[in-house]
């Protein structure tokens, strides 16, 4: 259990009373403070609370918000619903990709600051193309906002 913090763990635990059936809210609890699920944390929750380490899993793959892989500082939604696409997402996405150094097959950056997450839509339509970092909507985006971006995001990191 190197990479993960057992007095956090058991604080968290405590907090839910150790109780399996609040098992979401502590993964959520876990996944807010590591920004993904750590194996060896799932591991040592599952012993606690009673659960199979299959079942817990389970429940990690089976809701989106859940992610098992480390994600980076910035978390960055790039819209591609139907108005974003319109209004060249692509071309957002792609300069994105460039100035983090991600790809379509590699989603978060060798510096651990980013992550870039492709999803359907974003319920920002009218502010089209949308990129949500972490909590904040960036709207009317194209690529040289886009690149400016993600200046701003390693000047504040």
């Amino acid at each position: 259990m190197e990479n993960v913090d057992l007095k956090f763990l058991d604080s968290v635990l405590e907090k839910h009373d150790c109780d399996k059936t609040r098992i979401i809210a502590i993964m959520q609890d876990v996944q807010e403070h590591y920004r993904y699920l750590p194996q060896d944390a799932l591991t040592y929750i599952a012993r606690k609370v009673g659960m199979s380490e299959s079942k817990l899993y389970g429940v990690a793959t089976f809701y989106g918000n859940f992610s098992l892989d480390a994600k980076g500082k910035y978390v960055l939604k790039v819209c591609r619903g139907t108005a974003c696409h319109v209004r060249k997402s692509h071309d957002v996405l792609k300069a994105l990709y460039e100035a983090t150094g991600t790809s379509e097959q590699k989603a978060s950056s060798d510096d651990g600051l980013f992550s870039i997450e492709i999803v359907s839509c974003l319920g920002a339509c009218g502010l089209s193309p949308v990129v949500m970092v972490n909590d904040t909507v960036h709207a009317a985006m194209n690529p040289d906002k886009a690149r400016e971006l993600i200046a701003q995001l390693r000047e504040e990191a």
